[in-house]
């Protein structure tokens, strides 16, 4: 589903030019400037989600500069918010300013003026964008203007919800059917709004459909960091989010897709223990523990969910893992050969 476009078989004089035409067609009408275009390397990806795009870049530091010039030419009329992924940023808009780093978020304007500079020293800039239309995100635009050029952490709270979210996009959404799409950026406009709204504050203007969305993806994301917890229970997740276990229950019902609250931490726990058992280098690892890593109780219990999930013991699984990378390993060799 990703759209991936690189300069890398572009001449070292070409690159540049081909950037900066990208981003003014597909993004907005920018200046960029930088101080070495022969050192110049870009690459983008683009996921259209129907309400939203998220683009993922990765280039070398350069200067974006919009101006009202720029601004009569084109706009789309959308709010930005980036993720940090590499590098860092200095960007001013509104009256504000702010530096941003790997790991955290900033938001923008299309429709004001911007300028932004990605220091040489901090290395190559590998940023996720979201573009969202002005009109889905439920806040009133003079509350949103407040956050325009600022740093949001993207290391706690629903900061860190969103970056997260974000992450498993670019790595899963390629795999998902198109009919799923347009529920996927329904998650992430929702996402954005709450963590918005949390720094505004301002909670209270966000439908109540949109809350309840947002607090089932703050939940998914406790559960993934605290699956190694074997008290990792419904009754603990709902008191670490201060609701009742019966809401908790009623959430899921609503948003968990089919799925309850312990058959989500129990799949959670299997995939991450399937996953270490694929890795070859960790083959040496007793698979009682990587049960016990995972937050299962002990291995029978362990052993006998992995088979009912996949068919295969967990011995039997990490055997035939190891044995297929060895084959691809050796196929690979004969192929360089």
């Amino acid at each position: 589903m990703w759209s991936v476009v690189s300069a890398g078989e572009l001449p070292a004089q070409e690159r540049f030019d081909w950037f900066a035409d990208l981003v003014s067609r597909e993004v907005m009408p920018t200046a960029l400037s930088v101080d070495r275009t022969a050192d110049f390397q870009a690459e983008a990806a683009v996921l259209d989600l129907k309400t939203v795009r998220i683009a993922r870049f990765g280039f070398s530091p350069l200067r974006s500069r919009r101006t009202p010039a720029l601004i009569r030419r084109g706009d789309p009329e959308q709010y930005q918010l980036g993720l940090m992924r590499r590098g860092a940023t200095v960007l001013s808009q509104h009256r504000n300013d702010c530096s941003v780093g790997a790991g955290d978020l900033v938001f923008w304007d299309t429709s004001r003026p911007s300028d932004a500079a990605m220091p040489i020293a901090s290395g190559p800039v590998q940023l996720t964008m979201l573009q969202l239309p002005r009109d889905v995100l439920p806040l009133r635009s003079r509350r949103i203007d407040r956050l325009l050029a600022s740093r949001i952490p993207g290391g706690h709270g629903l900061g860190a919800v969103l970056a997260s979210y974000l992450g498993s996009l670019e790595g899963h959404a390629g795999q998902c059917a198109p009919e799923d799409l347009p529920r996927l950026g329904s998650v992430v406009v929702d996402l954005v709004a709450a963590c918005l709204a949390q720094n505004l504050d301002a909670e209270e203007q966000l439908p109540a459909e949109a809350r309840s969305r947002a607090l089932i993806q703050r939940i998914h994301t406790f559960v993934d960091t605290h699956l190694g917890d074997p008290d990792l229970t419904p009754a603990a997740v709902a008191a670490a989010h201060h609701i009742s276990v019966r809401t908790l229950h009623q959430l899921f019902q609503a948003h968990g897709e089919g799925e309850t609250v312990h058959a989500r931490i129990r799949r959670r726990r299997l995939e991450r223990c399937r996953d270490e058992l694929a890795r070859p280098e960790l083959a040496g690892r007793p698979v009682q523990a990587v049960a016990a890593r995972w937050g299962f109780s002990g291995p029978a219990v362990f052993s006998r969910a992995f088979r009912t999930a996949y068919g295969l013991s967990p011995t039997e699984y990490r055997a035939l893992s190891v044995k297929e990378d060895r084959a691809e390993r050796t196929a690979g060799g004969a192929a360089r050969s």
